[in-house]
């Protein structure tokens, strides 16, 4: 029923396995130094990474308020150059009226006139004497003074070609 070991077999039996687990101990141990030296050079990168995230967190920062900083110069300066175009515009009201007074008849004076006015109306500053007509007469639409065609309409609209 037992079976009997001899001594030497016992100790030929526990110094292979005392072997076969010293080697297997070994490799742990190499498998674990090469964990522990990946985990370092993964933190030193970590740390690396937190500080450039930092530096670009607080470049982006930097450019947002250098952003906004741009942007409000340029709406005082675009303000400023359109209050210089406002006073122009209304020096060279003055002026024109000034000639229109003294030289009624000149065709320059007509003509500067008319820019000044154009000048004006582009900065968006009413013209004395002119109204907005868009041509549209809502009485006229409501209440017709004829019976409307609407080939004609469309014709002087440039909506239609003319008929030949």
């Amino acid at each position: 029923m037992f079976k009997r070991y001899k001594e030497k077999d016992v100790k030929a039996l526990v110094a292979r396995l005392k072997e076969e687990y010293e080697e297997t101990l070994r490799s742990q141990r190499v498998a674990a130094e090469e964990i522990k030296e990946e985990n370092r050079r993964l933190r030193a990168r970590l740390s690396v990474l937190e500080s450039q995230r930092g530096e670009v967190s607080a470049a982006l920062m930097r450019a947002v308020a250098e952003g906004e900083r741009i942007k409000k110069e340029s709406t005082s300066e675009a303000e400023g150059e359109k209050k210089e175009l406002l006073l122009l515009a209304e020096k060279c009201r003055i002026l024109s009226e000034r000639l229109l007074k003294k030289y009624p008849d000149e065709e320059d004076c007509a003509d500067f006139k008319t820019f000044t006015d154009a000048l004006r109306r582009h900065l968006g500053e009413e013209v004395e004497g002119e109204e907005e007509d868009s041509g549209f007469d809502l009485d006229e639409v409501l209440n017709p003074k004829k019976p409307l065609d609407l080939g004609d309409l469309c014709r002087e609209l440039g909506l239609m070609e003319e008929e030949s």
